[in-house]
């Protein structure tokens, strides 16, 4: 292939870019700030004794101007966004390809990331094609009244359910992360919970929009990766679960397929479960024309009830997880190539029947935090990192294993991605068990404290996996 990849992100997902291009013969460019001088994605492309620098120093990830200047300077034909900063950002997907100097931008064309970046139109769309959606308003709700009638059918709904404990979520319709959610019980306390969603809704988003929906508790958080292409190809390369996650709710430990008969006792077939979402998520990815990979994320309630949450329309950070289950030729795909070339014009090249699913799959996030605090970051330098070798795991790191880490202050304290596979799901569990046994991470913060990381989190919740 020809062309030249800007790679705009940072940590492990800069790593496995400029992997996927090596192999697919791409040159590219790496860019840092100052905060990221330390990280093995800088040290690997910059030579202070060569001209050949591939990294250039920016102030910030989240600057377009400087991102584009970088990519105008050296010459780059496209523009790899990795996963958060610019990824799901029409504004900027829409710039890249329109501007006088065009680039690729390496994810689906701007016009779907902002279709389905707005998770009402997904709602929306996906409640045109019957893919069953968590029950509420599809749309945003600007009067006191009759969002409170919506919510008192939403309670009224869930009693004669018999659901224990019902209630509702008041959500800004403009926000995200988390960011402007409140939960209602008792109706007699709905309009003045709206009020104050609405008056946050107003100061932090400008849109006082307000979304009614049922809250679900007890679920499993499911996710369908698919590899689109602008020709009109689609696969899937599976399911997978990832319930366990921080306070925060960023995930921590990720397992493929999503359900497995070994860890629990279902009230419904697993097998038919994950194939029904596959088969919805296919059919919004056609409805809307969707040309690159994306993630369908699912809510599977115990009885067997899954509701389409989002589309993440960008790779993901466990996308490896979908691939170690995944067998092309008797190889695992290496789903950022995948990307890579059919963001390039590449047909995907092979169909659904090429894809072989084995085995099961872990991916362990080994982060510096205290999770007995909420997950509080710890802050502080690495002074001994190593893990085991093994034919069964891969290990994503940013972090250099020869020399002291500064963990950088301006971003999460990630410290590595851990991927094991095996032939059973009770395979994967004892090998990512022996890995974690096996990995030794050691440092001090500033006033001598002993580094504290979430490895024993990770080691106890292994049991938990694709349970309810």
């Amino acid at each position: 292939m020809k062309g030249k990849v800007l790679i705009a992100n940072r940590g492990e997902i800069a790593l496995r870019i400029m992997a996927a291009c090596q192999d697919l013969g791409l040159d590219y460019v790496v860019v840092y700030t100052a905060a990221d001088e330390n990280s093995q994605h800088v040290r690997l492309n910059r030579d202070p004794n060569s001209n050949k620098n591939k990294a250039l120093r920016i102030n910030s990830y989240t600057d377009p101007n400087d991102i584009l200047a970088v990519a105008d300077y050296t010459d780059c034909t496209a523009i790899h966004p990795g996963y958060g900063f610019f990824s799901e950002d029409y504004r900027f997907a829409r710039r890249v390809t329109t501007r006088n100097r065009p680039l690729t931008f390496i994810g689906p064309n701007w016009q779907v990331i902002k279709n389905l970046g707005d998770k009402i139109n997904t709602k929306r769309i996906a409640k045109q094609l019957e893919i069953p959606i968590i029950p509420g308003t599809d749309s945003p709700i600007y009067n006191e009244i009759d969002a409170e009638e919506i919510a008192e059918q939403l309670l009224s709904s869930q009693k004669s359910q018999g659901i224990q404990r019902p209630s509702v979520l008041v959500k800004a319709a403009a926000g995200g992360g988390g960011m402007g959610i409140e939960e209602v019980t008792e109706i007699e306390r709905f309009r003045r919970v709206y009020r104050q969603v609405q008056n946050y809704a107003k100061r932090q988003f400008g849109d006082g929009g307000v979304l009614i929906e049922q809250c679900l508790r007890d679920y499993n958080h499911l996710e369908v990766q698919l590899l689109c292409s602008r020709h009109g190809e689609r696969v899937h390369f599976g399911t997978r679960n990832c319930t366990i996650q921080s306070t925060g709710r960023q995930k921590r430990v990720e397992a493929a397929p999503g359900f497995h008969n070994d860890c629990f006792v279902y009230d419904f077939n697993a097998d038919d479960l994950l194939e029904q979402i596959v088969q919805y998520s296919l059919k919004l990815a056609s409805h809307v024309r969707y040309d690159n990979v994306g993630t369908w994320e699912w809510i599977v309630t115990r009885d067997g009830q899954p509701y389409l949450l989002e589309v993440n329309t960008r790779i993901q950070v466990e996308n490896d997880v979908s691939a170690r289950i995944s067998y092309l030729g008797g190889k695992h795909p290496n789903l950022i190539r995948e990307q890579i070339r059919v963001a390039l014009g590449d047909r995907i090249g092979y169909t659904q029947a090429d894809v072989d699913f084995k085995g099961a799959s872990i991916e362990l996030r080994l982060v510096a935090e205290d999770t007995r605090r909420g997950f509080a970051p710890w802050i502080g330098t690495i002074t001994r990192f190593q893990f085991p070798q093994n034919d069964w795991s891969a290990v994503y790191t940013h972090v250099p294993f020869d020399r002291p880490y500064p963990i950088p202050s301006d971003f999460d304290p990630n410290l590595a991605l851990a991927i094991v596979w095996g032939a059973s799901i009770q395979e994967a569990k004892e090998r990512a068990g022996r890995l974690l046994d096996e990995t030794c991470i050691e440092g001090r913060s500033v006033s001598g404290a002993s580094i504290t990381t979430n490895i024993d989190y990770l080691r106890n919740n292994l049991d938990r996996l694709l349970a309810f």
